[in-house]
């Protein structure tokens, strides 16, 4: 090998170097921005729970750049992101979503969306759970319509728990269960 080849080996070498460097930060660059971005949708992945004295479970939520609640949560155990609606009547569960949590489709019904009317099928949830903020046989739809991987969590969620919105958050509270009173027989 001649000293020129070697020059040029070397100059071979170090543009090599300098592509993987590059493919490199480009690659951290998109893991950090994507992360970022998930966070701006999402501010809510990683929820704190407050216990009051008297047993008042209280989680509070902040509102993504785009004015909507969106929050981690759980169905049946299983984690999900659930969009507050309070304009939904029920908890909507896209497809995908009721396929990787084992769902099956109940009794088909016409429910009317964003996008006009649609069929949904029932469906009811052993336990849906936003933070230490759980409900049990909750009513819920498989709904084709939803064009998203988020769980619109309606009012048959919403109803059973107090929310206020102050500013740009949104506080979740969750009465203790009231003690069943027995007759003694």
């Amino acid at each position: 090998m001649t000293e020129r080849d070697d020059v040029r080996e070397q100059r071979r070498m170090g543009l090599t170097m300098q592509a993987l460097a590059w493919l490199v930060f480009l690659g951290l660059g998109v893991f950090y921005f994507s992360e970022v971005l998930d966070k701006q949708h999402n501010p809510n992945q990683i929820l704190e729970t407050r216990r009051s004295a008297e047993g008042v479970v209280e989680v509070e939520l902040q509102r993504n750049k785009f004015g909507h609640y969106v929050t981690s949560g759980a169905i049946n155990g299983v984690p999900v992101t659930f969009m507050l609606d309070t304009g939904a009547t029920g908890v909507a569960i896209p497809p995908d979503v009721a396929r990787r949590l084992g769902l099956q489709r109940g009794r088909a019904f016409a429910t009317q969306t964003a996008n006009g009317m649609s069929v949904s099928y029932a469906v009811r949830l052993e336990e849906v759970s936003v933070g230490a903020i759980k409900l049990q046989d909750v009513q819920a739809s498989i709904t084709p319509g939803l064009g998203t991987d988020e769980v619109l969590l309606g009012m048959s969620f919403l109803k059973h728990i107090e929310f206020t919105q102050r500013g740009n958050k949104l506080i979740l509270r969750q009465a203790p269960a009231p003690a069943r009173v027995t007759d003694g027989s």
